[in-house]
């Protein structure tokens, strides 16, 4: 097979799987009528279940990223895009972290939260191999890089906060010391994968999308289960997310996207 029929199938193959794999996530979410994800495994992940549940404004978060994703598979399918390293790089790692969160979905509605935290995880590991690929990448404009760089770093940042979130829900109940220590290992994967990604989009897009995360935990815990410790610290890390999304802003010129 040329490079040239390789390109074409790999952008047909991310477009339509892309789209499959976010339709499966709304149905499974509960979007057509099914079970909401709050709802699923006896209301593990219920903003009132564990004391890292997040209220649930913070999932509308998913909006934006389904969203970038749609643009993403759009944007990749062009012919004009067919040869760019961007794509050929991170097109079919984008896919797989779709299919992995369709995947989670699943054995979440199932009841298998044992198995939902390892997958979650490996979303983290997939969505951190693409953020560095697409950051090496030195080719595409401004519409490419944003679609990829930007969706890549909210969904990274997000997944991060859900595995914290997502591990105290097999564990349950957890006590304060250890959701404390939850949002700082938080914290310190977000600081990492600031600090270390190249694309100033990308690292910005990651440290929001964790403070967002961060403070609708904290808020959160002004309900029940009420608690002071977590609901302050959550806060703070929040803040120290945002301090870094400013850090990493003022890295490289405002005309600088990647």
């Amino acid at each position: 097979m040329t490079e040239q029929k390789r390109d074409r199938v790999r952008q047909v193959a991310v477009a339509v799987g892309a789209f499959a794999a976010i339709v499966g996530a709304a149905w499974g979410s509960g979007a057509f009528g099914g079970t909401p994800m709050a709802q699923a495994a006896d209301g593990a992940l219920a903003p009132d279940a564990t004391l890292l549940g997040a209220a649930t404004p913070a999932f509308q978060i998913w909006s934006v990223i389904y969203l970038g994703l749609v643009l993403f598979a759009i944007v990749q399918a062009l012919p004009s895009r067919a040869s760019l390293e961007l794509y050929r790089s991170t097109a079919w790692w984008i896919l797989a972290s779709m299919i992995l969160n369709a995947v989670w979905i699943a054995v979440v509605q199932a009841g298998w939260l044992v198995v939902s935290a390892p997958v979650l995880v490996a979303i983290v590991a997939v969505l951190w191999v693409t953020a560095t690929r697409a950051a090496a990448a030195t080719d595409g404009g401004h519409l490419d890089r944003a679609t990829t760089h930007i969706t890549v770093g909210l969904y990274l940042g997000w997944a991060a906060v859900a595995t914290a979130a997502n591990i105290a829900a097999i564990a349950r109940p957890i006590g304060t010391a250890w959701a404390l220590v939850s949002i700082a290992v938080v914290l310190a994967v977000v600081g990492y994968a600031v600090l270390r990604v190249a694309s100033r989009a990308i690292g910005v897009s990651i440290a929001l999308a964790s403070a967002w995360g961060l403070t609708w935990i904290g808020i959160a815990r002004l309900d029940a289960p009420h608690n002071s410790a977590v609901e302050i610290v959550a806060f703070v890390a929040a803040g120290l997310a945002l301090l870094l999304a400013a850090w990493k802003l003022s890295r490289r010129s405002a005309s600088a996207l990647a």
